[in-house]
């Protein structure tokens, strides 16, 4: 049986942004319009404001070289880059999107099937608001969320049947994106010249969550985002985007859009492993942009700690030059700040800060 299915039919479910936008919207909503100075403008398709600089790129394949350095550097100056020669099949990559994309384009009521429950933040399943901060301006985004990793969570029932490889897609895709993000957790650690199972073994069983994200076009797309400025909490975020684009990270105090590369991977750096780094490496500010005239699909893998483990910033990164900079947290405890708060950029990360 659907989660969700028996009860949640019946209560009254929030808007999804796809039905505003199928009935002739043609204004956004008033809980939808960021402060003036939250605005974006919308995504812009001409060539002139294209960025003057481009998020890095790296190829992990072995005969290219050691990619050591160049992660190091993409860590340091960014938080952010994209991967190239990763190991994941592309047609992989390609499918992951086209079952995501066939499940928002099936019927509302059978979507409804699968509906998230309201009244608990991030629940599994489809939704449009994961925040559990009332008064808030919502994202121009719907969304649907599995809960992959550990196995004892991971339930594929609760996932849509249709199309009828859905739920072995995102098996597949979840057991890439591990695989992954433990590489890439190796090389960052050793680039840093911690063991090379150093974070990983901070972050301890590991809680992995796949989200789709469906961003249906705005009329007014100047005043809205598909999602608010924020960095992700857990350890590390996998992401792929469709050739749209509209994700930008924050460099620098500007802007860079993320231009879509069909074959690679989008790496973010998330929070815990900003407190991990004591601040050597920060996690990636961004947020997501909308249009007025085309779908936008992106899937993100989070790749987070249990949230009964403690972050700290790891001893042999603390000196009398470099002083530990954040306090401990549970993981737990941090996780709830950020749902019951919101996000705001860093204000939790900030929080933890230590003034010298």
């Amino acid at each position: 049986m659907p989660h969700c299915a028996s009860f949640l039919s019946s209560m009254a479910q929030p808007n999804r942004v796809q039905t505003l936008v199928d009935s002739g919207l043609a204004v956004v909503p008033p809980q939808y319009i960021q402060a003036p100075d939250h605005r974006a403008g919308g995504l812009r398709h001409d060539a002139a404001a294209a960025p003057p600089i481009a998020v890095p790129v790296i190829d992990l394949d072995p005969q290219s070289g050691d990619p050591i350095l160049d992660i190091r550097r993409a860590c340091k100056d960014w938080g952010v880059f994209q991967v190239i020669n990763h190991g994941v099949p592309i047609s992989l990559l390609e499918e992951m999107k086209r079952v995501g994309l066939a499940f928002f384009r099936s019927p509302t009521e059978a979507k409804l099937r699968y509906a998230c429950d309201p009244r608990f933040p991030a629940s599994e399943g489809y939704g449009s608001k994961m925040l559990s901060k009332d008064g808030g301006v919502l994202d121009w985004r719907d969304y649907f969320d599995h809960h992959t990793l550990p196995e004892s969570r991971c339930n594929p029932n609760r996932w849509p049947d249709y199309p009828d490889n859905y739920r072995h897609v995102v098996g597949e895709y979840s057991n890439s994106m591990k695989a992954l993000a433990q590489k890439l957790l190796r090389m960052i650690s050793i680039s840093l010249g911690l063991a090379p199972s150093y974070i990983e073994d901070v972050i301890g069983e590991v809680y992995q969550n796949i989200t789709i994200s469906y961003y249906p076009p705005c009329p007014q797309p100047e005043l809205a985002l598909g999602l608010q400025t924020h960095s992700d909490i857990g350890a590390i975020s996998l992401l792929i985007q469709d050739d749209v684009g509209g994700l930008e990270v924050l460099k620098d105090g500007e802007w860079v859009l993320v231009q879509p590369l069909s074959d690679a991977i989008i790496v973010l750096l998330s929070d815990q492993t900003e407190i991990i780094t004591n601040g050597e490496y920060a996690s990636a500010e961004h947020r997501a942009l909308v249009n007025a005239k085309q779908v936008r699909l992106s899937v993100a893998t989070f790749y987070d700690p249990s949230k009964t483990r403690v972050i700290s910033p790891a001893a042999e990164l603390i000196t009398d030059r470099s002083p530990q900079k954040y306090r401990s947290v549970v993981y737990g405890d941090y996780l709830s700040s950020w749902y019951g708060k919101g996000p705001e950029g860093k204000r939790n990360l900030d929080a933890l800060l230590i003034h010298q």
